[in-house]
C-alpha cells in the first residue's frame, strides 16, 4: 500500500482562524515546497536546510504575493509519517488556504485521503495499528478521562501488554510445532505445566482487558447514569443542578416527568450521560405508565444508578423503594441520594445510615435545590465509574474492534487450556495457540488486510 506520491492537505479545522497549517508528506515534499516558497534571504532553498527547523518567507501565485508563511521541515525517517514532511503555517483565511492547497496540487502533490498521513505512519513502522487508532481517539477526546486513555494507548501502553503476551506464546508455539517434526520420536519440547500456567495468566489478562471495554466505551460516549426515584423526590431538580441549567421541568405536581430526559455533561473532566426518568408510583395514567416502564429499562443500560430518596417521606416507604431497586441492580453501582436532607430530622437521617450498604452501594445526603453536598455526589459518581484515579498508565479498551479481537483471543486461549488439561496432541494445541496469536496480532496490525485498514482510516479527518 506504500505509494510514491506526495500528499497534501489542510491539517487545521475548516474555517477562518488566526493561522492554518497545510501539510505535505512524501519524497517530493521539500521539492514541491521549494517551488512555492521564497525566502527573504537570497538563494535560500528549503532543500539545503537542516531537519526540524522553521523558516519564514512568502508564497507567490502567478507572480503575485499570496501570503507570508512559516515553513517547518521534517526529514525522513524522523517525522510523523516516516517520510519527508513539510508543514506550512499561513494566515487562516479560507481564500488563502484553498489557493495554497491548489497551488501545491498544481506543483505535483496529490490531495490526501482521510487518515492518510497516519496510515503512512503505520505502514512505515512509526506506530502500530492500535496506536494509529488512538490518534483518532485523542483528537476526538472531549474530556480529561478519554484524553488520558487515548494518550496512553497512543504511547503504546496497550501494544506493550499485547506484545509481551505474543512473545511468550510465540516461544511456546515454536516448541509445540517442533514436536510435530519429531512426532515419531514421541518427545515433548514444550513444558506443558509452564504452558498451562502461561495460558491461564493470558486468559485472565485478556479477560481484564475485555472487561475494561464497558468503561472505555463509557469514557468516550459518557458514563450512563440513571436518575430514578418516587415522584417529587427531586430527580429533575438534581438533574438541573448537575447540568447547571433548567433542563427538566420542576413542579409540585406528581408525574410531571413522563418520559426519559437525557443530557451529557462534563463533571471534573469526566463525561456523564444522565437519564432523568419518570417518577416511580402506582398510577392509572397510560402515558405515565409507559414512562415508568422506560425508567426500568434505563436501569439496565446504566453503569451508575442514582436512587433519589425524599427524606420528608415516611421511612418505611424509603426502605420499600430501596429494596425494589436493589432487586433490579445487577453489576451497576447504586448510589442512594438522600435528598431534601435540609428539611429532614436527625431521626430519619440516622435510620437511613443504619440500613446497611451492600457491595457497590454508597449513600450521600444532599439538598439538590440548594446544591448542598453536590460535590460529594460527583466524587462518588467518579469513584463508582472507576475513573476517579485513572492515569495515563491505565490500559483501558475503548475500541469495538479491539474488544471483539480480545474476545476471540480469549476463547482461543481457553480452548488451549482445555486441550492441555485433556492432554490433546500437539497439532490441536498448535491450532488454538495460532488462533490466539492471530487475533492479538490483528489488534496491533501485525496481521491485517487492506479492507480492515481502509475501514479504520476512512473515519479519520483529512489532514491527519
Amino acid at each position: 500500500m506504500l505509494t510514491d506520491s506526495t500528499i497534501c492537505a489542510i491539517s487545521t479545522p475548516t474555517g477562518t482562524g488566526g493561522i492554518s497549517v497545510l501539510r505535505l508528506s512524501g519524497k517530493e515534499a521539500i521539492v514541491i515546497a521549494d517551488t512555492v516558497f521564497q525566502s527573504p534571504i537570497r538563494d535560500k532553498r528549503l532543500a539545503d536546510q537542516a531537519a526540524n527547523t522553521l523558516h519564514f518567507g512568502s508564497v507567490f501565485q502567478d507572480g503575485r504575493l499570496l501570503d507570508e508563511v512559516v515553513v517547518g521541515l521534517f526529514r525522513a525517517p524522523h517525522s510523523y509519517t516516516g517520510e519527508d514532511v513539510v508543514e506550512i503555517s499561513c494566515h487562516g483565511s479560507l481564500y488563502i488556504q484553498q489557493q495554497l492547497l491548489q497551488l501545491l496540487i498544481d506543483k505535483g502533490a496529490v490531495l490526501a485521503q482521510p487518515g492518510e498521513f497516519t496510515q503512512r505512519a503505520f505502514l512505515n513502522g512509526k506506530m502500530d495499528l492500535s496506536q494509529a487508532e488512538a490518534v483518532a481517539d485523542l483528537i476526538a477526546s472531549g474530556n480529561a478521562a478519554a484524553h488520558r486513555v487515548a494518550l496512553n494507548q497512543m504511547r503504546g501502553g496497550f501494544s506493550d501488554e499485547l506484545g509481551l503476551l505474543r512473545d511468550q506464546l510465540l516461544h511456546f508455539i515454536t516448541l509445540v510445532e517442533l514436536e510435530l517434526d519429531f512426532s515419531e520420536e514421541d518427545v515433548e519440547f514444550a513444558d506443558r505445566t509452564q504452558l498451562l500456567t502461561l495460558s491461564v495468566k493470558i486468559e485472565t489478562l485478556l479477560g481484564r482487558l475485555a472487561d475494561s471495554f464497558r468503561l472505555g466505551n463509557a469514557l468516550k460516549n459518557g458514563i450512563p447514569v440513571a436518575i430514578v426515584g418516587d415522584t417529587n423526590a427531586g430527580k429533575s431538580t438534581l438533574l438541573n443542578s448537575l447540568l447547571n441549567e433548567e433542563k427538566a421541568i420542576v413542579s409540585d405536581i406528581h408525574g410531571t416527568t413522563r418520559d426519559v430526559i437525557e443530557d451529557v455533561v462534563n463533571l471534573n473532566g469526566v463525561l456523564f450521560r444522565f437519564f432523568d426518568t419518570a417518577g416511580l408510583r402506582q398510577t392509572t395514567d397510560t402515558i405515565e405508565n409507559l414512562g415508568i416502564e422506560r425508567s426500568y429499562k434505563k436501569l439496565e443500560q446504566a453503569s451508575i444508578i442514582l436512587l433519589v430518596l425524599d427524606l420528608t417521606s415516611p421511612f418505611d416507604k424509603l426502605v420499600e423503594r430501596i429494596s425494589e431497586i436493589r432487586q433490579k441492580v445487577r453489576s451497576q453501582s447504586l448510589i442512594l441520594v438522600a435528598n431534601k436532607s435540609d428539611l429532614a430530622g436527625d431521626e430519619i437521617r440516622n435510620a437511613l445510615t443504619r440500613i446497611g450498604l451492600k457491595e457497590n452501594e454508597s449513600l450521600v445526603f444532599l439538598a439538590a435545590k440548594s446544591r448542598v453536598n453536590l460535590g460529594a455526589l460527583i466524587d462518588l459518581m467518579q469513584s463508582s465509574g472507576s475513573v476517579g484515579k485513572l492515569t495515563t498508565e491505565d490500559v483501558i479498551v475503548t475500541n469495538l474492534r479491539h474488544y471483539e479481537a480480545l474476545t476471540e483471543a480469549q476463547a482461543a486461549i481457553h480452548r488451549t487450556i482445555d486441550g492441555l488439561q485433556s492432554h490433546l496432541s500437539s497439532e490441536f494445541l498448535s491450532q488454538d495457540i495460532r488462533e490466539c496469536l492471530y487475533f492479538l496480532g490483528s489488534i496491533t496490525g501485525q496481521i491485517t488486510t487492506d479492507e480492515v485498514l481502509g475501514n479504520i482510516f476512512k473515519h479519520f479527518c483529512i489532514g491527519k
